[in-house]
């Protein structure tokens, strides 16, 4: 069995950073691809980013290109979300999921395993 337990969200104000994490627990966490995804009140969950089981690819939305940094340590089975220059838009809660494959997936359907859930707020 496999636990995700995101962390980092809060309140911030527009242009702010935030920094989210998402610590793994069970499975064999660098085996596979992890995503970021957010769901905003009233809207379905979407894509965020993604990060191969490596490492080495990342994926990214186009509403948060060049803003977000989605990384991982898999020493530390731990991935993480660097969000700047945040926009009202950007408020939700973020949750990580697990893929079944080691390419980044960015549709729900891939993922076995999510975490609860951090809310993130933007205010202006």
């Amino acid at each position: 069995q496999v636990q995700l337990v995101e962390s980092g969200g809060g309140l911030v104000q527009a242009g702010g950073s935030l920094r989210l994490s998402c610590a793994a627990s069970g499975r064999t966490f660098s085996s596979y691809a992890m995503g970021w995804f957010r769901q905003a009140p009233g809207k379905e969950r979407e894509f965020v980013a993604g990060i191969t089981w490596s490492g080495g690819n990342t994926y990214y939305a186009d509403s948060v290109k060049g803003r977000f940094t989605i990384s991982r340590d898999n020493a530390k089975n731990t991935v993480y979300l660097q969000m700047n220059s945040l926009k009202r838009e950007d408020t939700a809660v973020y949750y990580c999921g697990l893929s079944t494959t080691r390419a980044v997936a960015t549709t729900q359907d891939w993922y076995n395993y999510w975490g609860q859930g951090t809310q993130v707020t933007v205010s202006s």
